[in-house]
């Protein structure tokens, strides 16, 4: 199965849902007027997309109705996707890692998939021919270290882990000599999961931060905030909080595959201006790909 049809039926349920409310607002349609597009409004914010952002659509839906005469059903529907597209094509999609070695720090809440999503960009990595460092951050839980070491050995990286407990930070200072040492391409860096109000874990992630300026200060780096799909609104209050501690280059999207709510995306791109660097649709080691908005948005609407 090609990744797209993967795609496909990973967003099953998105789709189903996207569609059911769509497709409630045209099984009526008569004209695109007014009524019409309040209709469309309301079935694009129910589908998760977020207030604000739905508005936004059709405030230019309006507008192109109006400009180039649009009056049909799949008319409406091809400019309904191409807005959506348009909103996710932000600039710097693919990871920049530009020198030898290059950083890639991930971080996000408890649970939403950090340690696998960082198991299977590792291993896109060094399938692609690169030597691969994996520091293993998140010294809270004595699990996260046993999981990534399964992943690391799964995705042929090394591994760097210290005792539960210790200073995170000074986990990765190690894992940045082991990257130098060895003359490794990327290092990539766990951290515990953190929520906004948790000041010592947020105070956690800024002495790594120090650590990643002061120790790799020309290198190339990646800041990657895992979010789990299923979550729906509640994933926009999580960038927002992230964004106060981090500056994030990219998103990683999870656990699409069990959910109705990936409509959430296209609010979470609009609102932030971050791109959606990988989504995840599975829990294979290549369930993960670069993020296609074409692919993402012909999957759902």
């Amino acid at each position: 199965m090609g990744f797209f049809d993967k795609l496909k039926q990973g967003l099953s349920k998105t789709k189903e849902s996207f569609n059911e409310k769509i497709n409630n607002v045209f099984s009526n349609f008569r004209k695109v007027d007014e009524e019409f597009l309040e209709e469309l409004e309301e079935a694009l914010i129910l589908s998760d997309i977020g207030i604000e952002t739905s508005a936004k659509i059709i405030s230019i839906l309006r507008e192109r109705v109006k400009k180039e005469k649009i009056e049909d059903e799949e008319q409406v529907k091809r400019t309904l996707r191409e807005e959506m597209i348009k909103i996710l094509d932000v600039e710097n999609k693919e990871l920049r890692l530009e020198t030898r070695p290059s950083v890639i720090l991930v971080i996000g809440v408890n649970g939403v998939g950090k340690t696998t999503s960082i198991g299977k960009i590792a291993a896109r990595l060094t399938n692609e021919g690169k030597k691969v460092v994996i520091a293993a951050a998140d010294t809270f839980r004595a699990a996260a270290v046993e999981q990534l070491e399964i992943w690391a050995k799964r995705s042929n990286s090394e591994i760097v882990k210290r005792d539960e407990g210790v200073d995170s930070a000074s986990v990765v200072y190690e894992a940045i000599k082991k990257t130098k040492e060895t003359n490794a391409d990327v290092l990539i860096c766990d951290t515990a999961g953190r929520l906004h109000n948790k000041k010592y874990l947020m105070d956690e992630l800024n002495k790594i931060q120090k650590v990643i300026n002061k120790e790799m200060s020309e290198c190339s780096r990646e800041v990657l905030l895992v979010i789990d799909g299923t979550t729906g609104q509640n994933a926009i209050s999580q960038v927002k909080a992230f964004k106060e501690e981090a500056d994030i280059t990219g998103l990683v999207l999870t656990k699409l595959d069990g959910t109705a709510k990936g409509g959430v995306v296209i609010g979470i791109v609009e609102e932030n201006k971050i791109p959606v660097k990988f989504i995840g649709v599975g829990e294979q080691i290549d369930d993960m790909e670069i993020f296609d908005s074409n692919d993402f948005v012909k999957a759902i609407i």
